[in-house]
């Protein structure tokens, strides 16, 4: 539904005022301790998955096969060679 300009302004100055006038409560802030210590497990991991990539890589160079690969993973050859092929890939 097409506003006019005034209308326009006005609600950007009704915003801006809501904005201006607002004080946060202390009740509300949250603690970011929980959201630090998730930044960092996801670094950890993406840190384990690089080095997992690199040692299949290195499995692959040296001959060992997908099965063998897969069995040290916790998986199937199989979904080894889904997942970690195309990172490995030369």
């Amino acid at each position: 539904m097409p506003r006019s300009m005034q209308e326009i302004i006005n609600q950007a100055d009704e915003l801006a005022d809501r904005f201006e006038s607002y004080s946060p409560n202390p009740d509300d802030q949250r603690d970011p301790r929980p959201l630090e210590s998730l930044r960092s497990a996801v670094a950890e991991r993406v840190a384990a998955e690089t080095a997992i990539v690199r040692a299949v890589g290195e499995a692959r160079d040296a001959g060992y096969s997908w099965a063998t690969i897969g069995a040290l993973l916790g998986t199937s050859g199989e979904a080894a060679r889904q997942r970690y092929a195309q990172a490995v890939a030369h």
